[in-house]
């Protein structure tokens, strides 16, 4: 298989001085970290609205009382709602509307990954962004055409799922071509609080656009992500070979560490024949079932099923369930459920840096992630019992509770996805990053089609059966990683023993 080439941004062109030697490999470093950051957050800012919308566009529903009641009567002499989303089942349409967009992006996801990897990243991601900018408009504009057909809003919801399924693999593999794996799950947690960072921006904006009506809280992030787009055209730089610099961390890569991840990939390589000794071509893409064949990919990958299950339930009904929720007797608005929202992706910002910091520090990503999973279950049961009697502590268990969903959601799909990308068992090759991250993704975005939905048809039963569905699929999460955890506390065990014995030799 012949590699792809890459062609290198116009940015280079015009402005010769961003060249090595006159710019350094940290600063070319700090430059991708800051633009994928920027794009990534940008894509998660146009899905934002349809959450902040779905309160205007669906029927007026009492959540707390203990028998649900719609009150179409009252929306129809108020003409508040949006046909086909306010009648009897409205909160089964947004939730179906969920599943168009999230069930073509994870499958979508599988295919982006398996492209990626063998064609130009920039150019692939720019295509991503300004298609999915597009759509997100088009959306808006059902808005002034006064369109109340369903089949409109999910075709437009399909098709943007799979333009915004390239923007992952894309941007994961990127990152993970300029920075080794020293510090990797420190530095990616930071970076991967684009996605919170892009829910706030989305929820802030389309929020604060809304009273001029809801078509404006689509056009606007959808004319961002095309912005975005247009810098990640002129700036970014796929691989630090495309302007002469070497891969970070190639040579230390090439050794072989003593970890609980390693010592998964021997049991695993020699329980299954996986790769063998097969030397692969550092620059040949791998196989789409070759790359879930990779020891870790298939538990991390299910793990994230129920995990990014729960966080996308938050981020596509977290907005309606604030604003048809009673705090401390009081009902918030459409536009203030919206801005409280963010509390927990703010949640989500330190949850990602702090489960990145905290598996670099102990050197066990999937120890890590049950930590947090486990903890988040306790987090959740407060926040439904305790979030409606202040409004101070409806945001301090809102925070609370997005730092410990969020934490593990963020490590899998990056430091986890570029370590399994790049491990020692396929010889350093650079371009199975962005299957491996597809595949890991797109599993997980399976789920997050699948929790938003059955939010939409459980919540017509109380709230309490929504949160014990979320708390169900924390515990199955956790469930996938016992092996892999298993292998890291050993491995963990074996490093202690031989320092232990190398110092008394000594």
């Amino acid at each position: 298989m012949q590699s792809k080439t890459q062609i290198l941004a116009p940015a280079f062109t015009l402005f010769p001085s961003l060249k090595p030697p006159n710019k350094t490999l940290t600063f070319h470093q700090f430059t991708v970290l800051a633009i994928t950051f920027l794009a990534y957050a940008s894509f998660h800012a146009s899905r934002k609205p349809p959450s902040i919308v779905k309160g205007v566009l669906g029927p007026k529903i009492q959540l707390n009382s203990s028998t649900i009641e719609s009150n179409l009567t009252s929306l129809e002499s108020n003409g508040t709602g949006w046909a086909p989303f306010n009648g009897p089942k409205g909160t089964h349409r947004l939730g179906e509307l969920d599943l168009a967009f999230l069930s073509a992006y994870s499958i979508g996801m599988y295919f982006a990954g398996h492209v990626g990897d063998r064609i130009d990243l920039r150019l692939f991601l720019v295509f991503g962004m300004v298609g999915s900018g597009l759509l997100t408009i088009i959306f808006g504009l059902g808005y002034w055409f006064n369109v109340h057909l369903l089949g409109y809003f999910v075709s437009v919801q399909i098709l943007c799922g799979l333009f915004q399924s390239i923007g992952w693999p894309c941007v994961v593999a990127v990152v993970g071509n300029w920075f080794g794996k020293a510090k990797r799950g420190l530095i990616m947690g930071i970076w991967t609080s684009h996605t919170s960072v892009g829910n706030i921006i989305g929820s802030v904006v389309a929020s604060g656009v809304l009273e001029f009506g809801w078509g404006w809280s689509f056009v606007v992030p959808g004319v961002l992500v095309i912005l975005a787009g247009v810098l990640v055209f002129l700036f970014l730089v796929v691989n630090p070979e495309d302007i002469g610099f070497e891969t970070p961390g190639k040579e230390i890569e090439m050794d072989v560490e003593v970890n609980g991840l390693e010592n998964l990939e021997k049991v695993e390589s020699e329980e299954a024949g996986l790769l063998g000794e097969e030397n692969l071509d550092s620059t040949a893409a791998i196989g789409f079932l070759e790359a879930w064949r990779l020891p870790g990919v298939a538990p991390f990958a299910f793990c994230l099923f129920f995990s990014k299950l729960v966080a996308y339930t938050f981020l596509y009904w977290l907005p309606f369930y604030i604003s048809h929720t009673d705090v401390a007797g009081v009902h918030v608005s459409h536009k203030t459920a919206g801005i409280l929202s963010t509390v927990f992706d703010i949640g989500g910002v330190f949850g990602g840096v702090l489960a990145g910091f905290v598996s670099d520090m102990i050197e066990a990503r999937a120890v890590t992630s049950i930590v947090f999973l486990l903890l988040s279950i306790p987090a959740l049961v407060l926040y439904r019992v305790y979030g409606s009697v202040s409004m101070l502590l409806n945001n301090a268990l809102m925070f609370l509770s997005g730092l410990l969903v969020n934490g593990p959601y963020a490590l899998i799909t990056t430091a986890v996805a570029a370590d399994l990308g790049t491990q020692d068992l396929i010889k350093g090759n650079s371009r199975a990053l962005a299957t491996v991250s597809a595949i890991i993704d797109g599993t997980g975005s399976v789920g997050a089609a699948v929790g938003p939905l059955l939010a939409g048809y459980i919540s017509t039963r109380g709230w309490n059966s929504v949160f014990l569905m979320l708390i169900v699929s924390i515990f199955l999460a956790s469930l996938f990683l016992i092996r892999v955890a298993k292998s890291e506390i050993k491995g963990m065990l074996n490093d202690r023993k031989w320092l232990s014995n190398n110092a008394t030799a000594q």
